[in-house]
């Protein structure tokens, strides 16, 4: 009996106190839950609760807000009221049943209430407890905190709490919850300033710990900042008092990158990465801050390493298992298909991680405040040679299947045309082995290689100043590839002023080309000729500036060696109004003489040049001389 007695009361005890008539007895019986009942013990958490009731749990909370009723003299006690009722109220939605209720989705507002006030912050932990699991057990329970001006209360507060905090994890994953059911979109229009609040707390946690709740912040870092039209978002970043985001979620990434981790987890922290860069620029890369500023703050150049090598590191594998389900998986299945995409969307980010790199290192020397030391610049210029040759490797395998469609072999040529418009050496002897394969690879929307042409033309335009270089162009077909390019860059009326650097680039290509003829064997269908000429004659006339009259009438002018008038028009898709369109070229670019700056000077000597060599084929361009003068 004595042992029974020091075993204290059991929660039938507590049970029959609930039930009681009186709410002293229900005080009594919820004190002694709260000693006694774990929070893990679901049933009995569901029988104190059926047992007590919501209309007093309602009354209770009202009361200890100061919203009902007190007996006279225990005014004093509102305080312990509301403590116990937060407290009691998280712990019964432990149990998900009863946080899907409906009375417990009415409560939201009213615990909002309670976190707003000065008593309220001793039970703040279980008010935000209470939220989430309110949030979390039904969608009902997510939109009434979002509705109810949640998330104001929640960025008030949030940049206040305690680093690594069990109250700070709970606000992670409140806030993760939230943006899993509201679309980014809507909750920017509605939250724009306290998503950005958020966000910056969020990287802080990011930065500063090292335990799970830093894979947590990574987590919610991913599912905003890597979604799609975040730029509103960084804008609202920018306007923030303490720029610091944006450091910490260097630092974050940093750690998650030179140490033992998870591969999703290495990837997830690639993509921020690429999202941060692409909306904050390449500059991010490099930490301008001294070590003074934060503390275990990286060196200048060691997220840029850390996220060039772990870009080479995914492309190698990521290449490696796409070739693998490509070419040797079972086809035509939904897990292959489903796996191929994957990794193609995988392989993208890394591509553009280090695509932006190249762009990075080609503004090193320029006054855009980016310093890279000589030693760091030879490490990356050595992994991305590295990068490259594993590119081409894979592009080499797609030849030998007699594959070259593919947005994934797309995607590398671009990259490996980027480094090139830098690098054009780079795998000199490999670039040039699969030069022609690379003008013929086309995306999966393409019905003629086009894109590929023009990723390579910065490179293309660089190698043909040499003989060596026009002659791997000329022997893999890429002459024909790059007019074709020019044709369909200008030849349309779609044909745009944003276009210009890729035409130039074609036009300073062709002219390489055709100025080297003497040393070269170059030779034209008509059809090919018939149609530049009547490309170059479309965009002198719609272009309207002079430097596009000038390129075009020199190229035409070089064409003209290997035609005559008498060919030209009797071809089926070649009329005397397109001669004359030609004519009235050359007639602008001689008149023009004299008026010109310097750089046009060397486009008119070609022009006159040529004139003289082929007037005599072209008997109508004199009349057309005399007309203009």
């Amino acid at each position: 009996m004595e042992a029974q007695q020091e075993q204290g009361p059991s929660l039938e005890d507590c049970l029959k106190l609930l039930k009681g008539e009186r709410d002293e007895q229900r005080l009594a019986g919820l004190l002694l839950v709260t000693k006694f009942c774990k929070g893990d013990d679901l049933s009995s958490l569901r029988r104190v609760y059926d047992a007590v009731g919501p209309l007093f749990l309602d009354r209770l909370l009202r009361t200890g807000m100061g919203k009902g009723t007190i007996t006279s003299g225990r005014e004093n006690d509102r305080d312990a009221y509301l403590h116990l009722s937060v407290t009691v109220l998280a712990a019964f939605c432990r149990v998900p049943e009863v946080a899907s209720l409906e009375d417990m989705v009415l409560k939201i507002p009213l615990i909002l209430e309670v976190m707003s006030t000065e008593p309220g912050s001793s039970v703040l932990e279980e008010c935000y407890e209470f939220l989430y699991l309110v949030s979390t057990a039904s969608a009902n329970g997510s939109m009434k905190f979002y509705e109810s001006g949640g998330v104001k209360i929640l960025a008030a507060q949030i940049c206040s709490m305690q680093d690594g905090s069990h109250l700070m994890e709970i606000c992670l994953k409140l806030v993760e919850l939230i943006l899993s059911r509201i679309p980014l979109d809507v909750f920017m229009k509605d939250y724009l300033s306290e998503l950005a609040i958020c966000v910056a707390a969020v990287a802080r946690q990011f930065a500063v710990l090292h335990n799970s709740l830093k894979f947590e912040a990574l987590h919610v870092l991913s599912a905003i900042i890597s979604s799609k039209d975040v730029v509103p978002l960084f804008n609202a970043l920018r306007l923030l008092p303490n720029d610091s985001w944006s450091h910490d979620m260097r630092l974050g990434i940093v750690a998650i990158l030179q140490n033992r981790v998870a591969p999703a987890e290495r990837l997830q922290a690639l993509m921020l990465a690429e999202s941060i860069i692409s909306n904050f620029g390449e500059g991010w890369l490099i930490n301008h801050r001294s070590t003074s500023d934060a503390q275990d703050s990286p060196s200048t150049d060691m997220c840029l390493l850390l996220v060039l090598e772990q870009s080479r590191v995914e492309v190698a594998v990521l290449l490696n298992e796409l070739a693998y389900l490509k070419y040797e998986a079972p086809k035509d299945t939904s897990a292959t298909a489903e796996a191929i995409l994957l990794k193609r969307r995988n392989v993208a980010v890394a591509y553009s991680l280090i695509e932006k790199i190249i762009k990075l290192i080609s503004t090193v020397d320029g006054n855009d405040g980016n310093f890279v030391d000589e030693a760091t610049l030879t490490k990356l210029i050595r992994q991305l040679n590295e990068t490259i040759g594993v590119i081409l490797e894979y592009l080499e395998d797609a030849k030998e299947r007699g594959q070259n469609k593919g947005d994934d072999l797309l995607a590398s040529v671009r990259i490996i045309g980027s480094y090139l418009a830098e690098a054009p050496l780079a795998c000199k002897e490999k670039v040039r082995e699969l030069l022609g394969y690379m003008l013929s690879v086309q995306g999966e929307d393409e019905q003629s290689p086009f894109h590929s042409v023009c990723f390579l033309l910065p490179m293309l335009c660089q190698i043909t100043m040499d003989v060596e270089g026009c002659n791997v162009l000329a022997s893999c077909g890429g002459l024909n590839a790059v007019l074709d390019c020019f044709t369909k860059l200008i030849g349309s009326k779609d044909y745009m002023v944003e276009d210009n650097g890729g035409v130039f680039l074609t036009c300073d290509t062709i002219m390489n080309l055709l100025l080297k003829k003497d040393k070269l064997q170059l030779t034209f269908e008509e059809s090919d000729i018939v149609k530049i000429l009547k490309a170059l004659a479309y965009w002198a006339e719609n272009a309207g500036d002079t430097s596009s009259m000038m390129m075009a009438s020199s190229i035409c002018a070089l064409i003209f060696d290997y035609t005559s008038e008498e060919s030209l028009l009797n071809h089926p898709d070649f009329n005397h109004s397109d001669l004359r369109s030609l004519y009235r070229l050359i007639a602008r670019c001689q008149a023009s003489s004299g008026q010109d700056t310097e750089a046009d000077m060397d486009l008119i000597e070609i022009v006159a040049a040529g004139y003289s060599r082929w007037a005599h084929r072209y008997p109508h361009i004199g009349e057309a001389m005399k007309n203009l003068t």
